[in-house]
């Protein structure tokens, strides 16, 4: 199983920079998770768009699904259109992003709503979804293919369920937009780089990759 990260801000790119957007492979079948703000070039410098073969997006805010609708146009409007891409999010969680091109996007995609606790087949991973808390509906990932296992928060607030997805992970990557304090009226919501870690070390996981961090946060704390 190959992990790559294609950007890592919280909110917008920085300079140089791009929102959240990964790019998970197995078997040459290629799963885009959350394509933030600016991740969509940076995955086109190393797969075509028509390569992609299922998107999954956490939550409907921008900076996690925003990039979604120029994918959707470079397989539409290709010379040969690429078949319908199926998209995996929350309920509801992509109507915003979709209505910017309907009529231009029809067919371009086949909408699967995630569904906690019912694990999903794609390719050769297991999709396993888990709800947790934040500002809008949104869903942790945990994608296995045989004795691997990613999990990945997307953004969430403090919740018994983040132990369960982060359980003996190889990899967990978790939202940490805060270094070590969220600031009270985002902490029912939102992560901080110490939440983090307390989960990693709970759910006795491998390795913990933190993203999702404040543009312009200095690295040391």
């Amino acid at each position: 199983m190959r992990f790559t990260v294609l950007g890592g801000c919280g909110a917008w790119p920085a300079a140089g920079q791009a929102c959240s957007g990964y790019v998970v492979e197995e078997e040459g079948f290629l799963i885009y998770v959350d394509p933030g703000y600016a991740t969509l070039p940076r995955l086109l410098e190393r797969w075509p768009a028509g390569e992609v073969d299922a998107v999954i997006v956490t939550h409907g805010h921008p900076d996690h699904c925003a990039d979604l609708n120029p994918l959707l146009r470079a397989r539409a409007l290709a010379g040969r259109p690429a078949p319908p891409l199926p998209v995996h999010a929350p309920p509801g969680a992509l109507d915003l992003v979709l209505a910017l091109d309907r009529r231009m996007l029809a067919g371009s995609f086949v909408a699967h709503d995630l569904a906690p606790g019912v694990p999903q087949e794609l390719g050769p991973f297991r999709l396993d979804a888990f709800d947790l808390p934040h500002h809008v509906p949104n869903a942790g990932l945990r994608l296995s293919a045989g004795d691997l296992a990613i999990a990945y928060t997307g953004d969430t607030g403090p919740s018994g369920s983040l132990v369960a997805l982060a359980k003996d992970a190889d990899l967990l990557v978790a939202e940490a937009t805060y270094p070590e304090r969220v600031p009270e009226e985002d902490a029912p919501y939102l992560s901080s780089a110490l939440d983090a870690g307390r989960t990693a070390a709970s759910a006795d996981a491998a390795r913990l990759l933190l993203t999702h961090l404040w543009p312009d946060t200095p690295p040391e704390p």
